[in-house]
């Protein structure tokens, strides 16, 4: 991250769940484009981990624990953004888990869990920096979805739901708030190499075929990298994309363009 090339110079960032996987790929691609990066993140040593990292290769990034599904810790976030920065010009909602249940085997609290980390988290977030960015004239909101908020896998319930939702909440704040400057897109990641990855395939007898599995189902034969998403973030929220509001961008190799019988 030695070279700074600019594509967000002078940009206020906060990206959430930060601490790994996604989230980290594109804290670090924001900041190695010239970010002040706020990393929201609920686990302080893989928050202020990443953070250290960032500052240490010479880019700008700041660590504030955050639960966000905790309303006064958003606040807290974005207070400090604002304090610290000056402003918010891009917020990533990437904080989230997989929740993946028979619909009547799920825990009656498995249900609040899911929409609260991957639905409303967003919208609280969401909430938290629009009047920031409303007053400065603009600012961008990139929502990290899924391919569940397309496709239904079954045995996955109730992840799919918030995931479409999630959707829903992109493309009604980018139609609201578009002509007073706000682009509001997502993107929804196939597979993934990451730790969440990772932690699904223990759950199987063998997680090395498990992840053949996965590679296997993708036309190029693998599954994706953590920093091809940061890529289409870097995008999103840079000036290059001024035109493109209320998009969904899917990242999986052609997987859902694929016919199955």
């Amino acid at each position: 991250m030695s070279t700074i090339t600019g594509r967000l110079e002078g940009k206020r960032a906060i990206v959430t769940g930060a601490g790994q996987g996604i989230g980290e790929a594109i804290a670090r691609l924001f900041a190695a484009h010239g970010a002040s990066v706020f990393i929201g993140e609920q686990r302080r040593e893989t928050g202020q981990a990443v953070a250290d990292s960032i500052l240490a290769n010479g880019g700008r990034a700041t660590f504030v624990e955050t639960d966000v599904t905790d309303k006064a810790q958003v606040s807290r976030l974005v207070e400090t953004t604002r304090t610290k920065a000056g402003g918010v010009d891009i917020l990533v909602n990437n904080a989230g888990a997989n929740m993946f249940y028979e619909p009547l085997e799920m825990p009656d609290e498995a249900w609040k869990q899911c929409m609260d980390l991957d639905l409303d988290a967003a919208w609280t977030c969401s909430r938290a920096v629009l009047p920031a960015m409303l007053g400065q004239g603009g600012g961008a909101i990139i929502n990290i979805a899924s391919a569940h908020s397309f496709k239904i896998i079954p045995h996955c319930f109730p992840y799919p739901v918030a995931k479409h939702a999630l959707v829903g909440l992109t493309r009604a704040l980018a139609i609201e708030y578009a002509a007073r400057g706000i682009r509001v897109n997502a993107i929804a990641p196939g597979y993934i190499d990451t730790p969440i990855a990772e932690a699904y395939w223990k759950t199987f007898p063998d997680p090395a075929a498990e992840r053949r599995r996965a590679e296997h189902i993708h036309p190029p034969k693998r599954i994706g990298r953590p920093e091809e998403v940061a890529y289409t973030a870097l995008f999103l929220a840079s000036d290059e994309a001024p035109f493109i509001n209320a998009e969904t961008v899917v990242i999986d190799g052609g997987r859902s363009a694929l016919y199955h019988d």
